[in-house]
């Protein structure tokens, strides 16, 4: 059984080469910036440009370049089983990379399948780091949890020792053991060279007690910290024949080890014998290679086949996904219970595709995103919303059941909501009469609940970057259920603002940082939040649907309205019946100013929010102040303008 699963190591390793994986991250540290023109950017660039020709063949290499207060230190580290050349090739792109997606950054790290890069201005040479970190792991829990991770502990355990007394030139160590169910599981942990093996072996140690909180019991995870990293898996994962052959290597003297040149040549008597047994070298070594390509493809065919038959993994990755096979749904049930995606049950459509409604063969009934084949941005969402929805149980978040894919065909299947959409209601001269104070504010609470939730609250730290009327959807109570994680982002858990080049939401609920800069966090969700609970109370849209540049927006007629003691002309009218109600809006129309205030400092967390909905006797901070950055002057700006993706989604 062993030598068969060694096998398919080597296949699944040889498929893994040919098909390059493309998951990668970058962290960029908020601890300081540099200009283009400063000598900080030149040593940075100096140095980064010798990390690719300087890493030998134990995949490791770190160096400084300037001097103080301009010294950049550099280090970078190649997963303990790949070749130099694609190593230094995985380099040169995570360079390229990380300088693209932290500019003007004088921290960040880079991590891919592959190596490691990070660079700062403080010294991080045989320093123990823990922070960025990243964590990925797969979707699918293992069938016998607790069994399963007593056996992924004792495996990390043993070779952590192996690895932390690597020596110092390579601190990595891989292998396998029996599980439950008759798996196995295969491991690698490596740990940057540079460490002394008591800090090799406590950064390991802290690594794994990290696990029940990102992984708990997924079948694979992976954890990268700066100064270590280690995975576990299922599956094959790392070439074992390489690694004997650098451990090999790491027993000869230094001279010999660290260098990647050929052996000398053979003294000048051999060369006879070795040109009269060159052709049949040759033609040995031509027949081996057609041979083995031969049987590589044939036993990769069936262990695609063997695999998909005994319905182990059952994984995806078209698009660098691992999918878990009791969430996908076959593409044929979804378009029967849809009736072929007929236009008598399309719910809404946007940017990113249609919605539908369906009823499975089991009298479900379901809502179904069909992503729009010709849309740049589906595959992104379509990720996304796998991977982040599918591990989110929340009463105001919608619950995804599954996915679907045929082709092209990208479908994504949640519950089905009776109630529509939250702006089919507010914004209905109608349909707002059936909403009175009480359930405004039982919504406005729901919403407070399922971001915190998202914020605090889950396994997962994820910022939502579209909250807006039109992805709260309502169910046959009128609870409000969060939607659409298209474009969601996750943070790890003390990360507390990202940036990106790509400014994607809607007009009228985003933040002045995010608008202008690309800078997100929890606080751009809050601020998405007020913009809500402003046009939930007084039934109007934060930005007119025509003339919007020639409106004043709604956050300054809030305000304004506040200031003039006159908050009340804000209520929408229906809901001036009594004062009860009318003290309940004024209480969310002072949350929702406080949540909309130009700088992220100033406004509240959603605990804090969640405390003063849910407490009257809670006391309210003094009275906001005014939003200067309007929202008409916020997309009026030629960086919104330029490099703005709306969208305008009604999803079901």
């Amino acid at each position: 059984m062993i030598s068969q699963r060694w096998r398919l190591a080597s296949i699944f390793l040889i498929l893994t080469n040919l098909l390059v994986f493309a998951a990668a991250q970058s962290s960029c540290i908020n601890n300081g910036n540099y200009s283009s023109l400063s000598t900080y950017k030149d040593n940075m660039d100096t140095l980064l440009s010798s990390l690719p020709t300087n890493v030998d063949i134990n995949g490791f290499y770190n160096a400084s370049e300037g001097q103080s207060p301009d010294i950049v230190y550099a280090a970078v580290l190649c997963r303990g089983d790949v070749q130099l050349e694609e190593c230094r090739t995985c380099i040169r792109n995570a360079t390229a990379e990380l300088v693209k997606s932290c500019p003007n950054y004088k921290q960040a790290a880079h991590w891919n399948e592959i190596c490691m890069l990070r660079y700062s201005n403080e010294s991080m040479f045989g320093i123990m780091t823990t922070f960025p970190w990243q964590y990925w792991w797969n979707p699918k829990d293992a069938s016998s949890p607790v069994q399963y991770m007593a056996d992924v502990s004792r495996l990390l355990d043993k070779l952590r020792g192996q690895a932390a007394n690597g020596g110092s030139l390579r601190k990595v160590a891989a292998g396998n053991s029996s599980s439950a169910d008759f798996r196995i599981i295969f491991s690698l942990v490596q740990c940057t060279p540079d460490l002394s093996p008591e800090n090799c072996s406590s950064c390991l140690i802290g690594a794994a007690e990290s696990i029940p909180t990102y992984c708990n019991i997924s079948i694979w995870c992976r954890v990268l910290w700066p100064s270590c990293n280690f995975r576990y898996h299922q599956l094959p994962l790392y070439n074992e024949t390489r690694l004997r052959e650098l451990q090999e290597l790491a027993t000869l003297p230094p001279h010999l080890s660290s260098s990647s040149s050929p052996p000398p040549p053979p003294p000048p008597h051999l060369s006879g014998k070795k040109d009269a047994s060159r052709t049949r070298i040759i033609i040995a070594v031509v027949v081996s290679i057609v041979v083995c390509i031969t049987l590589a493809v044939c036993a990769g065919i069936l262990l695609i086949k063997r695999t998909k038959k005994q319905n182990k993994e059952e994984l995806e990755s078209t698009h660098g996904i691992n999918f878990a096979e009791s969430l996908q749904y076959d593409f044929s049930e979804i378009k029967a219970a849809t009736d072929g995606f007929s236009d008598t049950n399309k719910l809404g459509q946007g940017g990113f595709g249609v919605v539908y409604k369906g009823k499975l063969s089991n009298g479900c009934d379901i809502a179904v995103k069909r992503l729009s084949i010709d849309s740049g941005q589906g595959d992104i969402e379509f990720k996304n919303e796998v991977l982040l929805v599918a591990k989110l149980q929340h009463r105001n978040l919608v619950r995804l059941l599954g996915f679907s894919i045929e082709g092209r065909e990208r479908l994504l299947v949640y519950e089905f909501v009776e109630n529509a959409s939250l702006d089919r209601y507010i914004f209905d001269p109608i349909e707002r009469m059936n909403l009175d104070s009480g359930k405004r504010y039982k919504i406005i609470g729901g919403i407070a609940r399922g971001l915190l939730y998202l914020h605090e609250e889950s396994r997962l730290k994820i910022i939502h970057r579209d909250l807006k009327a039109n992805n709260i959807l309502l169910d046959g109570d009128m609870n409000p259920k969060i939607s659409d994680f298209g474009m969601a982002r996750l943070f790890a858990a003390d990360e507390t603002q990202a940036h990106t080049n790509r400014i994607v939401g809607t007009y009228g609920y985003m933040s002045p940082e995010y608008a202008r800069y690309g800078h997100f966090s929890v606080k751009s969700d809050v601020f998405s939040f007020g913009v809500l609970v402003l046009e939930i109370v007084s039934g109007q849209k934060n930005i007119s649907d025509q003339n919007w540049e020639d409106m004043d927006d709604l956050l300054n007629k809030g305000w304004k309205s506040w200031r003039q003691g006159v908050a009340e002309n804000l209520i929408d009218p229906v809901l001036r019946t009594s004062s009860s109600a009318i003290h309940d809006m004024l209480r969310c129309i002072h949350i929702g100013l406080l949540c909309v205030q130009d700088n992220p400092v100033d406004r509240p967390t959603m605990s804090s929010v969640v405390l003063m909905l849910s407490s009257f006797s809670a006391s309210l901070p003094p009275v906001p102040l005014e939003p200067r950055y309007s929202t008409v002057n916020r997309y009026n700006s030629s960086n919104a303008k330029n490099d703005m993706s709306v969208t305008e989604f009604y999803p079901r």
